[in-house]
């Protein structure tokens, strides 16, 4: 099974968070003069077991032939097979539900060495948390997080970047009330997220001149099924843009059509508040008629319209 790490979304990155990331970086190093990488080979289900338990033999046992405390081996390990790795285990084998019972468990395996617990905090932010990684999961990021904010290894400064993370991760998480805020439209005029009268809310947190801000429009405007939505009324699109340069915003006020509602955060209180998580634009959170979230900081309009006709 092979998985695709990362897509080039030309998302803003958040530049006051990079977990271990000197490790890798050591190690890239290191790894140029071996000439044949470590790799690390997972546990092999047996073959007359049932899908659904080769995926729990697999939860069980992925890590088995892994030695958590050889931290030479991570020294001399190909990163990039680690991270593959890794994203096979917890997409392929350890649902949404399960996460709070194998995330913790993983973690505490790799608490043999702050070396080694720092790397698997490398690869659990790079695959479920990285801006720019589609399989980007908070769901399955938090207990991560928990495991770092209460681990003996990090001191009170190495903690304080996870702190903030969960903080944000734990915000608008799907199946719950999305954050209430106020817009402002154009003409001063202002609005409360909540009392938009619609069975479906899209918000579309947006940048101007933003490319990949740009390509998504362009998708829900050639989207069939989301043009429907609209013109019956079920769904009300909210292109909110959460910076303060409004000369930049109203330059780009008419990129949008006249039934979106656009505007913009005038106090920039979902940043300073944080409400929502604004580490990588554009986003986009579906709510349902109550205000509850179906689907959380996306960029896949394909997976809002699968949403929708769910």
């Amino acid at each position: 099974m092979v998985v695709a790490l990362f897509s080039c979304k030309g998302r803003r990155a958040n530049s006051a968070i990079e977990p271990a990331g000197n490790v890798v970086a050591e190690n890239s190093e290191k790894s140029a003069a071996v000439k044949k990488p470590a790799t690390f080979i997972p546990a092999l289900a047996p073959s007359l077991l049932s899908a659904e338990e080769k995926a729990e033999y697999m939860r069980e046992h992925y890590w088995d032939k892994f030695d958590f405390a050889d931290t030479m081996f991570i020294q001399h390990v190909d990163s990039a097979q680690m991270l593959t790795a890794f994203a096979v285990y917890v997409v392929g084998y350890v649902p949404d539900t399960l996460a709070y019972r194998y995330m913790p468990r993983l973690m505490q395996k790799a608490s043999t060495t702050k070396r080694m617990y720092e790397y698997f905090l490398w690869m659990a932010s790079t695959v479920l948390y990285d801006p720019n990684s589609h399989l980007r999961n908070d769901e399955k990021y938090i207990p991560v997080l928990e495991s770092a904010v209460q681990s003996e290894w990090l001191d009170e400064y190495e903690r304080m970047p996870y702190e903030y993370d969960l903080e944000i991760a734990r915000q608008n998480r799907v199946g719950r009330l999305a954050n209430d805020f106020v817009y402002t439209l154009a003409s001063g005029e202002t609005g409360r997220m909540h009392s938009i009268k619609a069975n479906y809310t899209l918000i579309f947190i947006s940048n101007p001149g933003c490319p990949m801000c740009r390509e998504i429009k362009e998708q829900m405007l050639s989207s069939p099924m989301l043009q429907e939505l609209m013109e019956r009324r079920e769904l009300q699109m909210l292109v909110l843009y959460p910076d303060a340069d409004l000369a930049a915003w109203r330059e780009h006020a008419s990129d949008y059509p006249a039934s979106w509602i656009n505007a913009y955060d005038a106090e920039q209180r979902i940043d300073k508040e944080r409400l929502y998580d604004l580490k990588a634009i554009p986003s986009l959170y579906l709510l349902d008629n109550e205000k509850r979230v179906m689907a959380k900081d996306c960029t896949d309009v394909a997976y809002i319209e699968q949403l929708l006709a769910e």
